[in-house]
């Protein structure tokens, strides 16, 4: 079991309250057996708190919680809310006996204000992150991604970010097979990159229309295993390579190339999980062609080695 303090203050945001105890603690989900996460909601005070729709909570454990878990999850935050110093000392505490932290949408301001991402980079809800760098010039601050994991602390945007955020720690911890079935509960995506932007200013399709960019990502995914360059794959859009290229970034956030790769890594890391192809196999099948590449490609993606993914990975995958 890993141990998980969720801080909730005065005026709290029940929605991103629920979005770690959903995903990390699975309350609600449906999804069978218990979860490997024990989820406790903490406030610097216990008792009764309020919440910014209007109804009260009840918190019952405190900061000796935060001070003792392996991760600390900030759902959110107050721009005029103070981090005391009770509160600092316990994520300090937390964080040198190796705890991650975890800001969500404008929690990420919290963890700027312990010192603790100085000199470091932190993303934050595009609409506040001005607001954050003036606020906290010793932190850079990201608004063109829904995640930053620097591996002890973790920030995302906002709503749905804060979701993609959590199930990323899933994935990170148990697997890509864990976070798909998770995310399938949840009705919600199984894996956004944390790298895709957050606001992309491209029109919405009329109703009577299909979106190309769209047709074209799931044409890629149901021919990953077998050679695609641009120029085909621009071709199965009906566009110039150019136009594609230029609308598949608007679309994404990201290049074609990039996001090709990003879902051939994808998927050889569940057929890591779930078969027993060989690397040779899952890299033919996956489109790298050789295990020299995708272990090349594996590493520089997620840092370690495919063998050391199924490794890991193999008791939650069955």
């Amino acid at each position: 079991m890993r141990s998980v303090a969720v801080i909730a203050f005065d005026g709290i945001s029940p929605f991103h309250l629920a979005v770690p105890t959903l995903v990390l603690g699975r309350s609600g989900t449906g999804v069978d057996g218990d979860s490997p996460y024990d989820v406790r909601v903490c406030a610097e005070q216990p008792g009764t708190l309020s919440t910014a729709a209007g109804f009260d909570i009840t918190v019952h454990h405190d900061l000796d919680t935060v001070a003792a878990a392996e991760l600390v999850v900030f759902p959110g935050w107050r721009r005029d809310l103070d981090v005391s110093p009770a509160l600092d000392d316990a994520v300090h505490t937390a964080h040198a006996n190796g705890a991650r932290l975890v800001g969500l949408c404008l929690g990420a301001w919290a963890i700027a204000a312990t010192g603790l991402a100085d000199g470091r980079e932190l993303t934050t809800h595009w609409a506040a992150a001005e607001a954050m760098a003036r606020a906290y010039p010793r932190v850079r601050v990201r608004a063109d991604t829904l995640w930053t994991d620097l591996g002890d602390v973790i920030t995302s945007a906002g709503v749905a970010a804060a979701l993609d955020c959590c199930l990323h720690i899933v994935r990170g911890d148990l697997g890509a097979r864990a976070a798909t079935e998770l995310a399938r509960a949840l009705v919600t995506a199984p894996h956004r990159n944390g790298s895709q932007a957050q606001f992309i200013p491209v029109a919405i399709p009329d109703e009577d229309t299909t979106d190309p960019i769209e047709q074209a990502m799931v044409w890629a995914r149901t021919h990953l295993g077998t050679g695609i360059d641009l120029d085909i794959w621009s071709r199965a859009a009906l566009m110039s390579r150019r136009t594609f290229t230029r609308r598949f970034r608007e679309r994404t956030g990201t290049s074609p190339q990039q996001w090709l790769l990003q879902q051939r890594t994808d998927h050889a890391r569940l057929l890591l999980e779930s078969t027993d192809e060989t690397v040779d196999r899952i890299a033919r099948d996956t489109g790298f062609g050789s295990a020299v590449s995708l272990r090349h490609h594996f590493h520089r993606m997620l840092g370690t080695s495919p063998a050391a993914h199924r490794a890991q990975f193999r008791g939650a995958a069955r």
